[in-house]
């Protein structure tokens, strides 16, 4: 019988994106069956990726705007590279963190089963405007916290879904009202795909997170700012998306709290 670690692991390291794909749904697949040991053993994840997107720093990629054609590509471009990493993210959280019960196995497979359906939406997509993922620069902000992380279970459930990925449930919108007024609107429902799904997949490393802080004593919601100190992490910025953040598991509470900073 195939190890579930070794198999994710597999899947985290190809770096072609449809091998990638592929790979990711067989893990899907073949845990769901049963298939899978899942008797922990401890590996050094590594990440596969193309040779293109080129990655740069944040403030060397071009504006995004919507309003023309190749501001456009550019803009589903950067959604398309945000999802291919979140492949990577529910991938590496898996193997990095061995000593798990099950239901973390779950969990974070479905999150990468999901992950790789929406990059395959949002390539499709791209293909209609013309371009091909990997056309475009990217930046590398979402793996450099997956790493920075990489010694602590309770770190990376707090500073990669609760809060990097959370940022996205903010994203969304903005980016869809932009769509929607130069008509694109397949972009729109996609988004409205991937909105839905992310929702649970804060949610899960919410709830994960929480899990560790009762199991070391801390308090969830003081021990997540603490977080965002130590780390240096970018403090969640409005407009943030309430309802989908309450969806997710942050408090009313919490809430006032990140709107008061802002």
């Amino acid at each position: 019988m195939s190890n579930v670690y070794t198999q994710a692991a597999a899947a985290l390291a190809c770096p072609d994106p449809d091998a990638k794909l592929a790979l990711t749904a067989a893990l899907a697949a073949d845990w769901q069956a049963g298939r899978l040991d899942c008797t922990p053993c401890v590996l050094m994840p590594a990440v596969g990726r193309p040779e293109k997107p080129r990655l740069v720093p944040p403030a060397q990629l071009p504006a995004r705007g919507a309003h023309t054609p190749e501001g456009r590509a550019a803009l589903i471009h950067a959604i398309a590279h945000i999802e291919f990493n979140a492949i990577n993210l529910a991938l590496d959280h898996i193997v990095r963190f061995p000593d798990f019960p099950q239901e973390y196995i779950d969990d974070w497979i479905r999150v990468a089963a999901e992950e790789a359906y929406h990059f395959g939406l949002v390539r499709d997509h791209l293909r209609t405007l013309g371009h091909e993922y990997g056309d475009f620069d990217a930046h590398d902000g979402l793996w450099q916290m997956t790493l920075k992380t990489a010694h602590d279970p309770l770190a990376r459930m707090a500073l990669v879904p609760r809060l990097l990925e959370a940022r996205g449930l903010d994203a969304t919108p903005p980016i869809q009202k932009k769509l929607q007024g130069v008509g694109d609107m397949e972009a729109v429902a996609i988004l409205d795909i991937i909105l839905r799904d992310e929702v649970g997949h804060v949610a899960i490393g919410d709830r994960w997170f929480r899990v560790l802080c009762a199991e070391r004593g801390l308090e969830a919601e003081a021990t997540y700012r603490l977080l965002l100190e130590q780390y240096s992490a970018p403090w969640p910025q409005p407009p943030l998306n309430e309802k989908a953040r309450r969806a997710a598991g942050f408090s009313e509470a919490e809430l006032a709290i990140l709107n008061k900073r802002n």
